[in-house]
C-alpha cells in the first residue's frame, strides 16, 4: 500500500446466492484512492456503483477480496465496528438530504457529534462553525422545510463535515437540485477539495462527474476505466 492511500480495495468481489444461481454485483475490483484526492464513481443503474459506494461507506461488506481504510482491514469487521469506522473515517451527503424536519440546522449538524460523545457547548461550536463554512451562518435557526433546496444540501453537507472525516461521501448530491442550484452545490465541493479533503462522488450524470479529478467508470461490476476527468 502507497504511503499516502486512504482506500484500498483487492480484488473485492459481491455476491449473491438466488436459489442455485450466483448473482455478481462485483467482481475483481482493485482500486486505490489516495488522501486528499477527489474521484468520481460513474456508472449506468445496476453497473455495481452503488454496492461498491456502500462497501466503501462501510455500509456492506465483501463477499470477498479486502479493503483497507486507513491502514485498518475493514473487510471483515462486525456491524458495530463498522458502524464505530462508519461515525469517525466517513461523512455522508444524500441525495435527499435525510435531515430531520423537527430539527433546526444547527441541531442537525451537531447531531454527529453526539454520538461522539461531546458536550452540548462543542457541539454548538463546532456546528455553528460548519454552517458558517458552507454559508448558512444566518440559517442556523431553520427548520429544513424553510430552508430552500440548496439551503438543505448546504446542511447536509455541513453535518458531513463537522467529524472531520477521512473521507466525504457524496452519493448524487444534485439529484434533487435544479442545474444553478447543483453549480452552486459542486462550486462548494470543489472549496472543500481544495481544503485538502478527500471526496468520493457517485453519479450517472457526465457533467456532475466532471467536476472530480479522476472518473472511475463501473460497468456489470467491474471497473472499465479509470482516468483523469477533461
Amino acid at each position: 500500500m502507497s504511503q499516502q492511500a486512504l482506500i484500498e480495495l483487492n480484488n473485492l468481489e459481491k455476491r449473491y446466492e438466488l436459489g442455485e444461481q450466483t448473482v455478481y454485483a462485483l467482481r475483481k475490483i482493485n482500486l486505490e484512492i489516495t488522501k486528499g484526492e477527489y474521484v468520481a464513481l460513474m456508472g449506468p443503474s445496476g453497473s455495481g456503483k452503488s454496492t461498491l459506494m456502500n462497501i466503501v461507506g462501510c455500509l456492506d461488506t465483501p463477499t470477498a477480496g479486502s479493503y483497507i481504510l486507513n491502514n485498518k482491514e475493514v473487510s471483515r469487521m462486525s456491524d458495530s465496528e463498522l458502524s464505530d469506522v462508519r461515525n469517525r473515517e466517513i461523512g455522508f451527503v444524500f441525495q435527499t438530504f435525510n435531515l430531520l424536519p423537527r430539527l433546526t440546522a444547527l441541531d442537525n449538524v451537531a447531531l454527529p457529534l453526539v454520538y461522539a460523545g461531546l458536550s452540548k457547548k462543542e457541539r454548538t461550536e463546532k456546528a455553528k462553525e460548519a454552517l458558517k463554512d458552507v454559508g448558512l451562518s444566518d440559517r442556523m435557526n431553520h427548520r429544513p422545510n424553510e430552508l430552500s433546496g440548496g439551503q438543505r444540501q448546504r446542511v447536509a453537507v455541513a453535518r458531513a463535515l463537522v467529524n472531520n472525516p477521512s473521507i466525504l461521501l457524496a452519493d448524487e448530491p444534485t439529484g434533487n437540485l435544479d442545474t444553478q442550484t447543483s453549480k452552486e452545490i459542486m462550486a462548494l465541493f470543489d472549496e472543500i477539495h481544495k481544503k485538502g479533503n478527500t471526496i468520493i462522488l457517485v453519479t450517472h450524470e457526465e457533467d456532475i462527474a466532471q467536476y472530480a479529478k479522476r472518473i472511475v467508470r463501473v460497468r456489470d461490476g467491474v471497473i472499465e476505466s479509470t482516468g483523469n476527468a477533461v
